[in-house]
């Protein structure tokens, strides 16, 4: 059973949303402490993290940027606000996925089925070490590592880098990303694809290797790699 951290002020919607999830066999937690919700999530060590933005004490991005910089547990965002740059601002900080309020909750449900299937089915498929571009590709512990140092990516960031090294030299449209991250392009916009890339290309750009994926512009991106 996956478990599932629902950091959410507003009670009726808390109970609301931990009834329907608990109908899919999820585990749902929510907070105590608003203060508190570090420890918390350690002492659970949820599968999955929903938070919403407006909250008591500490906004959702302040728990989101805290929580990521111990884990790389999947994070969905809750919120009410219709600001393109809280979605920016999610992603920056390392969220998986942006709701916004209100949403049909068999959207919230396929969301976190999706990111679930692709996290934890993803991390028992394929153990294996990929080279590309002279670096060593670790797929199960997220990092890629070089001459120059390791970085560690996030599970969307691999997710993506997977895909593109698979079909290295070729280009992926971005709706084939789309539809590999979130199986149901419905519910992602591009904008949020761009965000994951842009990031996924900072990273790398840490141990020089950041410009070998390339953006091709109307057709999507490429994981360059000169044949030997």
């Amino acid at each position: 059973m996956f478990k599932i951290f629902l950091i959410e002020d507003d009670t009726t919607l808390f109970n609301e949303i931990k009834e329907r999830l608990s109908q899919w066999s999820y585990d749902v937690y929510g907070v105590t402490n608003f203060e508190q919700v570090l420890q918390e999530f350690t002492t659970i060590n949820p599968d999955l993290v929903v938070i919403d933005i407006q909250l008591p004490k500490f906004d959702g991005f302040h728990w989101c940027r805290i929580i990521r910089s111990h884990s790389n547990v999947p994070i969905i965002f809750l919120s009410s606000r219709d600001h393109p740059t809280d979605m920016v601002m999610s992603m920056q900080l390392g969220a998986d996925d942006f709701i916004q309020k209100p949403f049909h909750f068999d959207v919230l449900i396929a969301k976190i089925q999706a990111i679930l299937r692709r996290v934890y089915n993803y991390n028992t498929e394929s153990l294996d070490l990929k080279s590309w571009c002279g670096a060593t590709v670790d797929y199960a512990k997220n990092t890629v590592a070089n001459e120059n140092g390791t970085v560690e990516l996030t599970k969307n960031e691999m997710f993506i880098l997977k895909v593109l090294i698979e079909r290295k030299n070729s280009i992926v449209s971005r709706s084939d990303l789309i539809k590999s991250l979130w199986d149901d392009e419905r519910f992602v916009s591009d904008n949020t694809l761009t965000v994951n890339v842009n990031r996924l290309r900072k990273s790398l750009d840490k141990i020089g290797i950041g410009k070998f994926i390339e953006t091709k512009v109307g057709q999507g991106y490429m994981a360059k790699e000169e044949e030997q």
